[in-house]
């Protein structure tokens, strides 16, 4: 299957431009995780890519061939603001898109048969869209998107509205999807998705990637500078730790922190002041940052390096 590739795109809205010349490679068999703020361009990004809309500058390929009408054809989106039509039935719906995609009935009628009971949706099938809980819609919403066996696949926040049952099976449908060597990028908020679904980063802020490759590489190039810490005892000395600037915390509950190391403090010194606070810890580990830390520290420096040079 192709590649997807994105080289010096750009795209303005009058005098804003949002994006701002950037360049990354989705690749099948692999998930790229498309990240970023709320107006990052992220969805600026997605609408190129499916040919909604047009780049200003740059060009996108899917395979061999400039994005199209053609690639629409192999692409399956899953667009955050859902687009099924309510006083529609589940069934006529899911044929009326197979359709569009250029399915034949009856091969239409077996691929939505067998996706409705892969999620356990048969009997919704004679059911119109609004009476349909949001986590039942957003089932129908994906298998929509994959009716027509797509080799390119769009997701994003595909994970809204569902409980964690069926987060985990449709987590699963995607990682069989990827098994079979299609190409999907991934846009989320949620970050420990993108930690456990995700092969490759594009973290787009402000219009410009600031961080991209893989997951793994990634997480290498930002170190070991978190702490994971489990204890028994009150917890008054995170915000000590806080306020004397040696961590930021990531995560906290009365048992339980995530600490990532600020200003050369070492684990060591982390150690020494909890240890009179505390009655017992029971875990203390040093791990490579988690993806939503990782997040953080390059926005942030994106932001002081633009504040830097505006001064």
């Amino acid at each position: 299957m192709p590649n997807l590739n994105v080289q010096g795109v750009t795209k303005r809205y009058g005098k804003f431009v949002a994006v701002n010349n950037i360049s990354f490679d989705a690749k099948p068999g692999r998930i790229l995780g498309l990240l970023g703020p709320n107006g990052a361009g992220k969805t600026t990004t997605i609408r190129m890519i499916t040919f909604i809309t047009i780049p200003d500058e740059g060009e996108i390929r899917y395979g061999e061939s400039m994005v199209g009408e053609k690639s629409q054809e192999k692409m399956g989106y899953l667009p955050e603001e859902r687009g099924l039509y309510k006083k529609m039935k589940v069934g006529e719906q899911l044929m009326y898109f197979a359709e569009l995609k250029g399915m034949g009935k009856a091969e239409a009628r077996d691929r939505i048969r067998y996706w409705l009971d892969r999620f356990g949706a048969l009997e919704w099938v004679g059911k119109k869209t609004n009476e349909l809980s949001k986590g039942m819609q957003q089932k129908i919403q994906f298998i929509a998107t994959i009716l027509h066996n797509p080799s390119l696949l769009i997701l994003d926040e595909p994970f809204g509205g569902l409980d964690p049952i069926n987060a985990e099976l449709l987590q699963d449908v995607i990682m069989e999807l990827k098994d079979e060597g299609r190409t999907i990028l991934f846009a989320s908020h949620r970050m420990e998705q993108v930690e456990q679904l995700c092969d490759d980063i594009c973290l787009i802020s402000k219009g410009e990637i600031i961080v991209k490759g893989a997951l793994s590489d990634i997480k290498r190039q930002f170190g070991k500078n978190t702490i994971l810490m489990d204890f028994e005892g009150p917890d008054a000395f995170l915000d000590e730790l806080v306020s004397k600037g040696a961590v930021r915390l990531g995560s906290r509950s009365t048992r339980h922190a995530e600490l990532n190391l600020l200003g050369g403090t070492t684990p060591k010194q982390i150690l020494e002041m909890a240890l009179p606070h505390v009655s017992n810890i029971t875990r203390f580990e040093l791990v490579e940052p988690p993806m939503r830390e990782i997040f953080v520290t390059a926005v942030s420096r994106q932001q002081s390096q633009q504040a830097s040079t505006t001064v």
